[in-house]
């Protein structure tokens, strides 16, 4: 799938499930008890901050860097992002041999930053805000 072929089908989301199977965690579907109790019905919540980076953005990302070619894999990859996103890619990436560049705000906690460094990032600091 490619950003052009938009409506996402169902078989694409099988095909990235299928794809990504062997790369990140199998997280639970448990109740929310105090969600449940305030909303009076049977909330569930997806813990996809059991991943590696704590967030369910690793699907996406990683779903898209084993849809590169290995040209594109040796040229590397680019995001801007302020946080988890940002991250995600980087993580995958650094897992997968793929040069990555985050361009991330000048106002990005110190925290964010270090992360997608620690995950073999470059990180380039630019602009107030992610629009930017």
């Amino acid at each position: 799938m490619t950003l052009q072929n938009l409506p996402v089908t169902i078989d694409d989301i099988r095909a990235a499930r299928e794809r990504i199977k062997d790369h990140i965690l199998l997280t639970p579907l448990l109740i929310a008890p105090r969600l449940s109790q305030q909303f009076e019905a049977n909330i569930m919540v997806k813990y996809e901050n059991m991943q590696a980076t704590n967030s369910f953005k690793e699907r996406g990302a990683l779903n898209k860097l084993l849809h590169l070619t290995n040209e594109e894999k040796k040229k590397g990859v680019i995001t801007v992002s302020a946080g988890n996103h940002a991250q995600a890619l980087a993580y995958h990436a650094q897992r997968l041999g793929i040069p990555t560049t985050v361009v991330m705000p000048v106002t990005t906690p110190g925290v964010k930053v270090e992360a997608a460094e620690r995950y073999g990032a470059s990180v380039v600091l630019a602009g107030d805000t992610v629009s930017d």
